[in-house]
């Protein structure tokens, strides 16, 4: 188990490695592409598309089982195949899809850092320029208020009128 253990760490940290370098370039790609297509059928020049990079689930899946499939065979030659050969094969697959998926969101993270961090500098000066002004309206506001509250306490307090049981009281209804 703890080989096993490892081995998927491992392959986690190898399909990390695969898809940051086949976002840098896609040479070998490129070239099985120009060996297998006419012309015509050939991808673009600036399509940055490669076996694992840019690949939807299943293409990524078989493209990586047939890596591991060459490496199987070659360390068939070393060591023979037994139970616990064909786990490690299954969760070094695994850990290289994962390592892929965790590689594409490290990246497209880092890319929507690196475009908002600019805007995240105007937004943040925005924001403070918009507190001092509302900072500034309270001060005024306050100001205002507090005259308007002397202006009511300097006018005439209205005279206490009768209640209305005073008054049917003074005519008798009560």
């Amino acid at each position: 188990m703890t080989l096993e253990l490892i081995i998927f760490v491992a392959s986690i940290l190898f399909g990390i490695l695969l898809y940051w370098r086949e976002s840098k370039s896609n040479k070998v790609y490129r070239f099985f592409n120009k060996l297998m297509y006419s012309k015509e059928l050939q991808m673009k020049s600036d399509s940055k598309k490669g076996f694992i990079f840019q690949q939807n689930f299943l293409l990524r899946l078989v493209y990586i089982t047939v890596l591991f499939l060459v490496a199987i065979v070659v360390v068939q030659f070393i060591l023979p195949i037994s139970a616990s050969l064909v786990q490690w094969f299954v969760s070094a697959i695994v850990g290289t899809l994962i390592g892929t998926y965790l590689a594409n969101f490290i990246l497209k993270s880092s890319d929507v850092i690196g475009e908002k961090s600019e805007s995240f500098e105007d937004v943040l000066n925005e924001s403070i320029n918009k507190g001092k002004e509302f900072i500034d309206d309270l001060k005024t506001k306050d100001t205002k208020v507090v005259e308007e509250a002397k202006k009511e306490i300097k006018e005439e307090p209205k005279k206490e009128e009768k209640s209305a049981r005073q008054r049917l009281k003074d005519k008798g209804l009560m």
